[in-house]
């Protein structure tokens, strides 16, 4: 067997066997087959797709590529989400630990940004020591003592992932429904937890613009889910603007930080507090997703879901005094306030092009293995359908480098459009698929 075979294949729009996939995970994990092999077989994908059968296969592969852990010998349940990816969506920091404070086990591993999509484990990294590579030996101890955990791949846990994850944000092919799928589902499947919590992303900010594109994603995910014996259940959310106002590792983080003493921006809380009562729901601590969000949100305004967060972070061996002190976080040298050229109402702030914009400043990745700067970001400051007057404030950029600042503007200011009548806000969610 020849991995060019496989491309070409692929490339012809052929089928390929369970053999023929794990081969290439086989070869592309043992660094037998090179990045450029890879990264071809993925524009095949991208372009001609996969059928059911095949992603599940590669799902499968790709879960088996290094150990599957079996979690229910471990605690009576832990439940698991993951976000199909979006701008300003820092959802973990919160969800996590409210869930865990409300007495479920919480076990899940994160990924990196993704092209213009932000990744909770670049957020965690902005608290000095923070370890984000974990052994599964260390990933089950804390799951047994604290009954929470947020890592990466590592080279026990879905290496292949780990690899594919780098390569496709670099190579345009991050918004393949079968690469997506099996991203996403190999981690949780290898991760081991019993119940999965899926938030697909819709809209300009998300890879999957159309709805039925996303509910394609989703309904495709949730049958993976079920056909491996675990409780999965996806909800479809809004990204055609910024989820909350912050858009960059720190700021996100001092977004998550605020909304974990109570405060926030109003869709982030709910957004999060939705999520929460979805998985207390599907860990069976309550009887639906309505009791599941009362619970989640009086556990957190009681600060215990902080408190939760200041477990995660000194079991990881992150600086707690950043968390307890903000302020201590680094500043970028330019944070500069742009007013509205205009009067009127917001009928659009163009997610992607925010999102692209915190890249631009450096806060993201162009290259594989690049170094992100935690201090750079944008803090927009509304909503769809909000009234502005002429010179108020629209966003903040915090720079580090002059040139990109002019360059953020710019982008900044056409991602945002007006009109002079009003306009309704726009849904957090678009329903739920289960099995």
């Amino acid at each position: 067997m020849r991995m060019v075979d496989i491309i070409i294949k692929k490339r012809d729009k052929g089928e390929l066997s369970q053999k023929e996939i794990e081969y290439f995970i086989q070869g592309y994990t043992k660094k037998k087959i090179p990045d450029y092999q890879a990264a071809a077989f993925a524009m095949a994908i991208l372009l001609n797709g996969m059928t059911e059968t095949e992603t599940t296969d590669l799902t499968l592969a790709m879960a088996h590529s290094g150990e599957v852990l079996d979690l229910s010998k471990v605690v009576p349940i832990a439940v698991d989400k993951h976000s199909s990816g979006g701008v300003g969506d820092k959802t973990s920091l919160v969800v996590a630990p409210t869930v865990a404070a409300c007495g479920l086990t919480v076990g899940k591993m994160s990924g990196r940004g993704l092209g213009f999509s932000g990744g909770t484990l670049d957020k965690l990294e902005a608290i000095p020591g923070f370890r984000v590579n974990l052994t599964t030996d260390e990933f089950i101890h804390q799951l047994k003592t604290i009954g929470i955990v947020l890592t990466g791949q590592s080279a026990d846990l879905v290496p292949a992932d780990g690899m594919l994850y780098a390569l496709r944000d670099v190579t345009g092919t991050i918004q393949s429904i079968p690469l997506m799928a099996s991203s996403i589902m190999s981690k949780k499947i290898a991760a081991g937890a019993q119940a999965i919590l899926l938030d697909v992303k819709v809209g300009l900010g998300a890879f999957m613009t159309e709805l039925e594109d996303a509910r394609k994603l989703a309904h495709l995910m949730v049958r993976i889910g079920t056909l491996v014996g675990r409780k999965t259940v996806a909800i479809i959310s809004d990204m055609n603007q910024p989820l909350g106002y912050a858009v960059g590792n720190s700021l996100e983080l001092l977004e998550a930080l605020d909304t974990l003493h109570g405060g926030g921006p109003e869709d982030f809380r709910e957004h999060c507090l939705v999520v929460s009562g979805y998985m207390l729901a599907l860990g069976g601590l309550v009887d639906d997703e309505i009791r599941g969000k009362e619970m989640a949100e009086t556990v957190l305004d009681s600060g215990q879901s902080f408190k939760r967060f200041r477990d995660l972070v000194q079991a990881q061996g992150g600086d707690l005094r950043y968390v307890d002190e903000p302020v201590r976080f680094p500043k970028a040298r330019f944070i500069v306030m742009v007013g509205s050229p205009r009067s009127g109402y917001l009928t659009e702030i163009n997610a992607r092009e925010v999102g692209e914009t915190a890249v631009l400043l450096g806060g993201g990745r162009t290259q594989k293995g690049d170094l992100i700067d935690y201090a750079v970001g944008v803090i927009v400051h509304h909503k769809v359908g909000d009234k502005v007057k002429a010179g108020e404030a629209l966003f903040t950029i915090h720079a580090d480098d002059e040139n990109k600042l002019e360059l953020a503007k710019d982008k900044l200011l056409a991602a945002h459009k007006w009109s002079d009548e009003p306009v309704k806000p726009l849904p957090l969610f678009y329903g739920m698929i289960h099995a």
